[in-house]
């Protein structure tokens, strides 16, 4: 590891912040600290904006008076944990008091006394993020790493502190920071911690839904989720927070057929799109889509095993999912979306693609056809090299289609050349629903290719069909 003093002023974008904390620290006779991940990332080379910095001492006492230094006129304390949070334009700063902390059994809100920088770090989650280093100018640059935390940096190695049993029983949302950071460092949980985990997993019913949700959001931006996600099915913690998915594994044969385990498949269908794309909430429409299967499973002696519908049971299921994870409606209403029309690009490859079918599909998918073509592509896991071939050359011919701008944009912006009011001067109708009806139906016949989407195609086919339309209505 390079000198963390040298570490330290590489960061041009924090010097103004640091050197503030310093001077303020010698002034006061206070020793403040760059602590826990700041410290990490430092060490790995790690982009990190937020600071936490912990002082021996007043550390809320420190935050007002570093944040009257940096022009903040009010920082945001928390008093009863002795940490304050000063918000800056693209960093946040936490500054804490040195601390002790006990637990209650069903709380992770600690009961808080002060305390020295080497008790600090060992309430800490794990030894890579129990570290701290000194910005006082005295001892500028010193490391303080009393669990050799550098050590199992440098072995990939996640491993608590303290006894893992009694680390993850009084903050059990750390058991989900494990699968989190062993996936997106690529280190590996100790045994000890693993079996803590799978002991203590009942534990994790204290733990907020929006910080569980906030966990898995975090482990969707690692290059490969999977990993993750795999330590959460074999420590069972998959089942308490996302029962739907853990539902989905397991491979049945009937004679003598069998299926995908479709957590498997999911899993790879995350990291293909993960690959190519950094979107979080499409890595998750890639972790929801097949989430109806389960519940749409039945052999047929004929076909086999078949899922049928699982895109629209996996679209209503999404309801109560979005609700117990707490999810906003935008993504709520992308998860839907994606995963109702998951199939559909597919069946395009599979049965030929038609401009009709092509507008279509653009038509539903709105802005969010892109998104749903890399899905669909992630989608295709098949070790079979002919059907691959096959699916992609397919995908590539569709791909041209959408890729067409005066297409897409046509297709975006898609209504009726005749509007409402002149649909209801020719028809003779009022306000209401049968002029939506009306409308939809000239749209269709446009999508369709029936007809040139055109104000006087349009105008020609409503005279037709205006007649046999409302009567049938009648």
């Amino acid at each position: 590891m390079s000198n963390i003093a040298e570490l330290i002023r590489s960061r041009a974008d924090h010097q103004a912040i640091l050197e503030a904390a310093s001077r303020l620290g010698r002034e006061q006779g206070t020793y403040p600290y760059l602590v826990g991940g700041y410290v990490r990332d430092l060490l790995l080379r790690r982009e990190n904006h937020d600071i936490d910095l912990v002082v021996e001492g007043d550390g809320i006492a420190f935050a007002r008076e570093l944040g009257r230094r940096l022009g903040v006129d009010r920082i945001v304390p928390f008093e009863q944990f002795g940490t304050a949070l000063i918000p800056l334009k693209g960093t946040q700063v936490e500054v804490a008091t040195a601390r002790t902390e006990t637990y209650d059994a069903d709380s992770r809100k600690p009961h808080v006394q002060a305390g020295t920088i080497e008790v600090d770090l060992a309430r800490r989650d794990f030894t890579i993020n129990a570290l701290a280093a000194s910005i006082h100018p005295d001892t500028f640059g010193d490391l303080v790493d009393p669990f050799r935390g550098v050590q199992d940096m440098n072995s990939g190695i996640l491993r608590t502190p303290l006894d893992p049993d009694v680390t993850f029983s009084d903050d059990p949302l750390r058991m989900l920071r494990a699968a989190r950071f062993a996936a997106q460092l690529g280190y590996t949980i100790t045994p000890e911690c693993l079996e803590s985990i799978t002991r203590q997993k009942k534990r994790i019913a204290i733990v907020s839904r929006e910080r569980i949700t906030d966990e898995i959001m975090k482990l969707l931006t690692a290059d490969k989720p999977s990993i993750g996600f795999v330590i959460l099915k074999e420590t069972g913690l998959l089942a308490l927070i996302f029962p739907e998915l853990d539902a989905m594994s397991g491979a049945e044969v009937r004679d003598g057929q069998g299926h995908k385990d479709v957590l498997s498949h999911t899993l790879q269908v995350v990291d293909n799109a993960a690959a190519v794309s950094s979107k979080v909430e499409l890595r998750f429409a890639a972790l929801v889509h097949d989430i109806g299967k389960p519940r749409t499973k039945r052999y047929d002696d004929q076909r086999g095993w078949t899922f049928y519908h699982h895109e629209e049971v996996g679209r209503k299921m999404l309801h109560e999912v979005a609700q117990r994870m707490r999810l906003s409606g935008d993504l709520r209403d992308y998860l839907m979306k994606l995963t109702r029309l998951h199939l559909r690009p597919i069946a395009l490859a599979g049965e030929g693609v038609t401009d009709s079918a092509v507008r279509r599909l653009m038509r539903e998918a709105g802005e969010d056809v892109d998104d749903l073509m890399i899905l669909c592509r992630a989608d295709i896991t098949t070790k079979q090299v002919a059907r691959q071939a096959r699916y992609m050359a397919n995908f590539e011919r569709v791909e041209v289609l959408m890729a067409d701008v005066t297409l897409r944009d046509e297709m975006r912006a898609f209504q009726s050349p005749v509007r409402g009011d002149e649909i209801m001067a020719v028809c003779c109708i009022e306000p209401g629903p049968r002029v939506g009806r009306l409308k939809t139906t000239i749209e269709e016949a446009i999508l369709e290719g029936q007809i040139k989407n055109t104000h006087a195609a349009a105008l020609a086919y409503l005279h037709e069909i205006k007649d046999q339309t409302l009567s049938s209505e009648s």
